[in-house]
């Protein structure tokens, strides 16, 4: 099958790369003509402006958007009259699953065709495959399914789930219809949210076995400083990146971001090349938005949210302030 790609970052290309071995025709194009010309050396055909791209595919064409969700209404604005009826955009970045809703209803009014599908896989995807939830009508869908079926990972990648019998579905292959405009990346949502909590769940356990030997560290002893009761039930030197390759055998906590978890150990068990900023690029934010608004209690992805906020000094303020209100007070002075 035939197919534009349009955003050749850490995802995008490694995108085209999966599809051009699983047989596809690719049309790719970047602002950076490095990374065009990058594929254009692997076999994907060159694309110079989004202009040049329609003009080498034919129709009724699919173009991919793999974006920051802040740039693709400007990228659909500047496609969409370029395009003509029963073509297909599919964004698949991390896009708001109601701007989803609102493009598809004004992409139309144009007979052009709309698809949003959610993308989990990272920059392991060329190799393992891609975990797609996808959003849009069902013959959209069912036109693009060639393209699905080659980027999702494959029934092999997973034992089947006891109970299970007959033709694997398109979810054991990896891929899924999920409902539709909006309904992938409402479900790639939700995914990132849960993504946010078992990250800091893995963070906040790995950070107290840290410090299992706080009873053999001095401690002031003053008015501001709570004492340790036992400090001789603290006096573990635990090796955590040993931990982490042991849980991933056996343990009831064990998954692939385990796996990243002792990667990233097992190469430095003090993490010095991080400061520890942890970023948030929307779908944590809208997850919460989404829970609130549909009255669904999500306090565990919240709060992973909220942590991420505080990593980043948004907490500094406050922090100040608390300071200040024990000093009015009370006359405790800061510690420093």
């Amino acid at each position: 099958m035939q197919i534009g790609m349009i955003g050749l970052g850490r995802m995008g290309a490694n995108m085209v790369r999966r599809l051009q071995k699983a047989g596809h025709q690719c049309v790719v194009f970047d602002r950076s003509s490095e990374a065009v010309q990058t594929l254009a050396q692997e076999g994907a055909t060159p694309a110079t402006s989004m202009q040049d791209m329609i003009s080498k595919l034919a129709t009724p064409r699919a173009i991919w958007l793999m974006l920051p969700a802040a740039v693709v209404d400007a990228s659909i604005s500047e496609l969409a009259p370029l395009l003509v009826a029963d073509d297909i955009i599919i964004d698949g970045g991390n896009s708001y699953y109601k701007d989803d809703i609102a493009r598809a209803q004004a992409l139309s009014a144009r007979s052009i065709r709309y698809a949003d599908v959610g993308v989990s896989g990272g920059t392991w995807g060329l190799e393992r495959g891609y975990c797609l939830m996808i959003g849009g009508q069902q013959q959209t869908v069912a036109r693009l399914q060639p393209i699905f079926e080659s980027l999702a990972p494959g029934v092999a990648t997973a034992p089947r789930t006891e109970g299970r019998a007959g033709q694997p579905g398109s979810a054991e292959h990896g891929y899924l219809h999920c409902g539709p405009e909006g309904a992938g990346h409402f479900v790639k949502m939700v995914h990132n949210g849960i993504e946010y909590g078992m990250m800091a769940a893995y963070a906040e356990g790995f950070n107290l076995l840290r410090h299992a030997n706080v009873g053999g560290v001095s401690r002031q002893v003053d008015a501001e400083t709570t004492p340790l009761r036992e400090p001789e039930t603290f006096r573990y030197d635990i090796d955590v990146a040993e931990v982490a390759e042991l849980w991933r055998r056996g343990s009831v906590v064990g998954s692939w971001l385990l796996d990243l978890t002792a990667h990233a150990l097992h190469s430095d068990a003090d993490l010095t090349q991080f400061g520890g900023r942890v970023s948030d690029s929307g779908e944590g934010r809208w997850t919460s938005i989404a829970a609130i608004e549909s009255g669904t209690p999500a306090p565990v992805l919240t709060a992973a949210l909220f942590s991420r906020f505080t990593s980043r000094g948004e907490a500094d303020y406050g922090d100040k302030l608390l300071s200040a209100l024990r000093y009015e007070f009370g006359g405790h002075q800061e510690k420093h």
